[in-house]
């Protein structure tokens, strides 16, 4: 199993900044792609950015240029760097977690979601 815990959600005013950061655990034996998600209220869950095991990134339109997604391999974490934050970025954020355990089995997993509220 490989589980995912995330930290770092909150409240803040519009044009503020927040960092989330999700590390995982577990029987991993490679991580390619981590990526973002986020999921407001009465919404689909929306892709937001993902990095490559390289470092490649990529994000939504809606966050290009204000979010920044990069990873620690040492200490299989990624971070999304939120700045210029609005109102509209409110919703519940997940991360994803791609790769292969031991044995040669693939994962696909999700954190628990951590809430962030952009007051305006």
């Amino acid at each position: 199993q490989v589980q995912l815990v995330e930290s770092g959600g909150g409240l803040v005013q519009a044009g503020g900044s927040l960092r989330l950061s999700c590390a995982a655990s577990g029987s991993i034996f490679s991580i390619n792609a981590m990526g973002w998600y986020r999921q407001a209220p009465g919404n689909v869950r929306e892709w937001v950015a993902t990095v490559t095991s390289v470092g490649r990134t990529n994000y939504a339109d809606s966050v290009k240029g204000r979010f920044t997604i990069s990873r620690d391999n040492a200490k299989n974490t990624v971070y999304l760097q939120m700045k210029s934050l609005k109102p509209e970025d409110t919703a519940v954020y997940y991360c994803n977690v791609k790769g292969y355990r031991y044995g040669g089995y693939e994962y696909d997993s999700w954190g628990q979601g951590t809430q962030v509220t952009v007051s305006s």
